[in-house]
């Protein structure tokens, strides 16, 4: 499994976050401000099977995004 978390600017996030949920990802959405500009912008972090990371980049691809993906070591749902 990975973390995909994925930082975009506010003014696409409902749109990417759209994508996502459309494509059957589900995602927690987070405000946050950019360091350099001081700019707002939404994180959001999704949990998929490594195999499905590919199609999560491929809708984030035309979004302008930073994305980070990070292995989980473990997953529980409480």
């Amino acid at each position: 499994m990975k973390l995909v978390i994925t930082i975009v600017q506010d003014n696409v996030a409902n749109q990417v976050l759209g994508k996502l949920t459309t494509a059957g990802f589900g995602a927690t959405k987070l405000a946050s401000t950019g360091g350099f500009l001081k700019t707002g912008n939404t994180t959001l972090i999704i949990g998929v099977e490594d195999t499905k990371v590919s199609s999560v980049l491929g809708l984030l691809h035309d979004s302008g995004a930073t994305v980070f993906v990070l292995d989980v070591e473990r997953f529980e749902r409480i």
